[in-house]
């Protein structure tokens, strides 16, 4: 094997596996990414879990396939100035020349290289790129963090078929909050699926798709599900179990409505919070006509309290949240206005906001 690539070219390639390559595995081929070279060049990259395939602008010299360290050849090609040669040796070393810099890296055979499963191509829906993208951005960061309720570690995918179309629907929630996004997307799909991304393969799906104006292909079969986009392929194995029931959760007949300036809400949010103790990042509202008054007390350190203004008509009320899951949904959300609409101090609240249509989050108020 023997090829010259330009060093934006290896740079870029490499930088999309840094997020999948495993690099504290006990599975030292994990830490590698397949070069193949025939008559064109590609590149492979696994963590058993999630894999990407993709092609690799080259000057194919001679034809053959190495496994090599995705960080060491990632840190080389970052550092060197001029293109790279690449050049496999006995005993499956390869050595690296750039300019006047020359590097050995010590490789694995291919064989050692694990299998990655086939692209479905039974049932395929296709998406705009931007479009996916953004409804990962409006729910991941209500997905799980290593929560032993193993379904909440991902984001839900729910394809519903309609008469003429696919209702698409992404769902992240921890228990704590939850964001729903819905969007209809030409195609026929034969039934409803339901299936679990994991956080970790969302995260390199957004990476992969940032910037790109094109459409992206879903192909889904019972444990995978492939990503598609130019000639890269992004697959993840699914998480088993059932999802929560995420329509129950949300609230319906609301009493009250406060609407705010979005802007004017985070910025006091966020200076509010800061007196909030560590753990909860408890902050309390109180509502009034015309008004609500944010206010947060940590008896180690002080208070805060600020005063905005808001479309509110309602009776007088106290409600307490971790400052941060709220936070969260103002930056996700789009437009100039944002509406809370609840019933009980205790009972889980609505966000909305006009220019986010199909967009729902839900966070679940706290004793303050």
């Amino acid at each position: 094997m023997k090829l010259k690539i330009q060093k934006e070219a290896i740079q870029n390639a490499l930088q999309s596996i840094q997020g999948i390559v495993d690099k504290k595995t006990t599975m030292p081929i994990l830490s590698n990414f397949l070069l193949k070279v025939g008559q064109t060049a590609s590149l492979m990259a696994t963590d058993l879990d999630i894999a990407l395939k993709g092609p690799l602008k080259a000057e194919i010299l001679e034809q053959g396939a190495l496994c090599i360290p995705a960080r060491k050849l990632f840190e080389i090609a970052r550092e060197v100035e001029g293109e790279l040669l690449l050049e496999s040796q006995d005993n499956n070393w390869v050595k690296v020349t750039s300019g006047k810099s020359t590097f050995k890296l010590m490789g694995l055979p291919e064989e050692d290289f694990p299998s990655l499963p086939e692209v479905s191509k039974s049932e395929k829906i296709i998406i705009k790129a931007e479009t996916l993208k953004d409804m990962i951005e409006k729910t991941i960061y209500a997905t799980g963090e290593s929560d032993t309720r193993y379904t909440l570690n991902g984001l839900l995918f729910h394809f519903i078929p309609k008469k003429k179309d696919i209702e698409f629907k992404v769902v992240g929630t921890d228990g704590h909050r939850l964001s729903v996004i819905a969007v209809n997307l030409e195609g026929k799909i034969s039934e409803e699926k339901k299936m679990i991304l994991p956080k970790k393969a969302a995260i390199e799906l957004k990476k992969l798709i940032e910037g790109i104006s094109e459409n992206v292909t879903i192909y889904i079969d019972k444990n995978h599900i492939f990503f598609s986009t130019d000639d890269i392929t992004l697959t993840s194995r699914l998480i088993e179990g059932t999802y929560p029931n995420y329509e129950q959760v949300i609230p319906k007949n609301h009493e009250k409505k406060v609407v705010i300036d979005k802007m004017t809400f985070l910025k006091a949010l966020r200076r509010t919070s800061i007196m909030s103790r560590e753990r909860t990042n408890a902050v309390r509202f109180d509502l009034e006509a015309g008004k609500v008054t944010l206010i947060s007390m940590n008896p180690d350190v002080g208070e805060a309290r600020e005063e905005i203004a808001a479309q509110y008509k309602g009776d007088q009320m106290s409600m307490g949240y971790n400052a941060r899951y709220v936070l969260d949904i103002l930056q996700a959300m789009e437009g100039e206005t944002v509406s809370m609409e609840l019933q009980e101090p205790l009972s889980p609240t609505l966000l909305l906001s006009p220019e986010n249509e199909g967009y729902i989050c839900v966070v679940m108020p706290m004793r303050t």
